[in-house]
């Protein structure tokens, strides 16, 4: 199970973070990716981490504004986004991959989605 959290009003300029918990039969779980969906859109690739060894991959539109970073004992993921936009207001997704051991941008290469959590940054 996955469950997201974080989410909320922000100003433009401003910061937040969102965490994605895992749990259950997740402790197998090899790469972390974090997606986006704004109204009438697709969803977006923002980034991912591989849970062994960390290393992290983030969307073009994002980098230099946004990190990931886990916490292996609390089994939870974070998103810091910093320096927000209008146009990252949307629904955030955590989901899990458990068969790569790169970090895909694909939604379909991922097995298993938390519930989301809203961002909206106002002008």
């Amino acid at each position: 199970q996955l469950q997201a959290s974080g989410g909320g009003l922000a100003q433009a300029g401003g910061s937040l973070r969102l965490s994605c918990a895992a749990s259950g039969r997740l402790f197998s779980r090899l790469v972390m990716g974090w997606f986006r969906q704004a109204p009438g859109k697709g969803r977006e690739f923002v980034g991912g981490i591989r849970w062994s060894g960390g290393s992290t991959a983030l969307a073009d539109s994002v980098k230099g504004r946004f990190t990931i970073s886990r916490d292996n004992a609390k089994n939870t993921v974070y998103l810091q986004m910093n320096s927000l936009k209008p146009e990252d207001t949307a629904i955030y997704y955590c989901a899990v991959d458990f068969s790569r051991v790169v970090v895909s941008t694909l939604p379909n290469s991922y097995d298993h989605w938390g519930q989301g959590t809203l961002v909206t940054v106002s002008s």
